[in-house]
């Protein structure tokens, strides 16, 4: 039987992780014992108080400022990284953007930017990972809705797709010494302007009937990473969403 990875004394980079889904997996690695890199763009003041609490648990922790839509962002936030923590043995691709665009408004530029943030970024920040020429592991974090439609964020829900697709290439490119896996959420927080109430009004199209939390998806992500005889796999935090097959409004 093959033994679980051991997360103490290793090293994450979380990007986007000074807020939301990325500040809970943050403090996830931090109780299991990881060291973290906090990946922001404009939270700094987030990223300094997530700081503050990660060393608080006894681990090292350190920030690190990119725009991932910018020409270079990717390659600033891990050089950023590196240099302060020397090395990276997991990688946890958080950052997105959830712009509200259908197929009719949709513009080119808005498809290259959600390409940019949510599924290059994490491609050029895992190729770095894979030339550290060490063992490790990545976890992208998708959205259940790229496995269904959501016609009102189409420019998301293609580069959700394109990033799944990515993490099923790499997880064969970059094996044996590279596992690569996803995590999928679904009803887990209102996006940006939002409030309760929009999840609220959704909590019945998942069969389990309720929202889930940052943390249900932290420690799927924290499974993965133990996850040794794991690569390739998406796991569906999303209350049994994708079970129904029927498409959101």
């Amino acid at each position: 039987m093959t033994d679980p990875v051991s997360l103490a004394g290793k090293t994450a980079l979380v990007t986007g992780g000074a807020k939301r889904i990325g500040a809970a997996t943050c403090l996830a690695l931090a109780k299991a014992g990881s060291n973290v890199v906090v990946h922001y763009r404009h939270s700094a003041e987030e990223a300094k108080t997530l700081r503050g609490r990660l060393e608080t648990a006894g681990v090292s922790a350190w920030t690190a400022q990119a725009d991932l839509a910018e020409s270079g962002g990717a390659d600033r936030a891990w050089e950023a990284a590196l240099r302060q923590a020397g090395h990276i043995d997991f990688l946890v691709n958080s950052a997105s953007i959830f712009p509200t665009q259908t197929l009719t408004e949709m513009t080119p530029e808005d498809v290259h930017r959600n390409l940019d943030v949510n599924a290059l970024a994490p491609m050029l920040l895992c190729r770095r990972f894979a030339e550290q020429k060490r063992e490790g592991a990545i976890v992208n974090l998708l959205d259940t809705r790229a496995f269904d439609y959501d016609r009102n964020h189409v420019p998301y829900h293609l580069s959700k797709r394109m990033l799944f697709t990515l993490t099923r290439i790499m997880a064969v490119e970059y094996a044996p010494s590279v596992r690569v896996n996803a995590v999928a959420p679904g009803l887990i927080l209102p996006p940006e302007g939002k409030d309760q109430a929009y999840l609220e009004q959704l909590r019945e199209t998942n069969p389990l009937h309720r929202i889930g939390s940052p943390e249900d998806v932290a420690e799927a992500v924290l499974f993965l990473l133990r996850s040794s005889f794991m690569t390739g796999q998406v796991l569906l935090v999303d209350g049994g969403r994708h079970l129904h097959g029927s498409m959101y409004g």
